[in-house]
């Protein structure tokens, strides 16, 4: 059995908004939407990956609430695992930095206005509920 590589991705709310970034590479990817994140490390704790990518992506400092129960399949060996996770006072606004092109604060209302990455659609589904039950 081949080892799982785990991708973090961050459903990461402000003020009852989901934040959401356009891919703009690799081009199969590129103006698909999704949750901003990245490969753990070897020796790291998805917390810390999430912590680290939404650094070198967004340039913001966060912090990891809660991890999304469930993981989604990526290209093998990659599973892709969701954390709810808010910026930290002072961190300025996120930019897209690394790989995005664009970002996007979206409503409850406003979720489905982007084209999601197929693989992503789960994720964000479980994030628009804790969205709307407040958090953030």
């Amino acid at each position: 059995m081949t080892e799982r590589i785990v991708v973090v991705g961050a459903a990461l709310f402000d003020g009852g908004r989901l934040l959401a970034a356009r891919r703009s590479a690799p081009p199969v990817l590129a103006g698909r939407w999704e949750l901003p994140g990245g490969k753990v490390e070897t020796g790291e704790t998805p917390e810390a990956a999430l912590v680290r990518e939404l650094r070198e992506e967004l340039g913001v400092e966060t912090e990891p609430v809660e991890r999304i129960p469930g993981e989604w399949p990526l290209n093998p060996p990659y599973v892709l695992q969701v954390w709810t996770a808010r910026l930290l006072p002072g961190s300025g606004d996120p930019k897209p930095l690394q790989d995005h092109d664009e970002l996007r604060w979206l409503t409850p209302a406003e979720i489905w206005d982007v084209p999601w990455l197929d693989q992503d659609v789960p994720a964000v589904r479980e994030a628009a509920t804790r969205l709307q039950g407040g958090a953030g």
